[in-house]
């Protein structure tokens, strides 16, 4: 394998190595720049040289040091890394919100149903950091100030909700939000919007 391959091996390929601390985002298949430079570091770590392709002696030595990976490590539930969870997130019915890793996990008695990305607000609009609770949801939202559509609105502190945002399922993190936790898996977040409840917690915390 090298730069410019694309197979369910390349994905294997970077659940391992992610597995020991070299290659920090989720496998995608594809074997890019990203992957090439991880290669080349596992590679120098085990006094390989370092070409950044997979051969057959870099693969084996890869092998042998790794586990087969899930399906869990193969599909991470989110693009970015889950950090360690708040203390507030491991009890009760809990919107556990990480402006360190940009994600969203649902948490219900401490154990994660299911995990998403997110995104904030921008330096002149934040998203408020500390404990919450829902107080409304609204299938069909549109924003009251900037008239835009906020699907799936879970409100936790005044207009500040987690919404899906078709901005950033678009965009990504070249934008933000103003102030609400944006969401772009709507499938995802579709899903969570049925199962929360008024007055469960929302932890947002960095």
């Amino acid at each position: 394998m090298s730069t410019g391959s694309k197979s369910k091996q390349v994905r294997e390929l970077q659940a391992r190595l992610r597995a020991i601390g070299h290659f920090d985002r989720s496998p995608t298949g594809y074997y890019g720049t990203m992957t090439a430079s991880a290669v080349s570091s596992f590679q120098g770590k085990r006094g390989l040289d370092r070409t950044g392709r997979t051969d057959t002696v870099t693969w084996a030595r890869l092998t042998a040091m790794t586990k087969q990976p899930d399906r869990d490590a193969l599909y991470p539930p989110t693009t970015n890394k889950l950090d360690k969870p708040d203390p507030r997130c491991l009890k009760g019915r809990v919107l556990c919100i990480s402006k360190t890793s940009d994600t969203l996990r649902w948490m219900v008695d401490g154990k994660v149903v299911t995990a998403m990305d997110v995104r904030f607000g921008s330096q002149y609009t934040p998203t408020r950091e500390g404990t919450f609770s829902v107080f409304q949801k609204s299938r069909h939202w549109t924003s009251t100030i900037y008239h835009t559509p906020m699907p799936y609105a879970m409100f936790f502190s005044g207009g500040q909700a987690v919404h899906y945002s078709s901005d950033f399922a678009a965009r990504g993190y070249a934008g933000a939000s103003h102030g609400c936790v944006n969401v772009r898996d709507e499938g995802k977040l579709a899903s969570v919007f049925s199962q929360v409840k008024l007055g469960d917690q929302v932890v947002v915390y960095r």
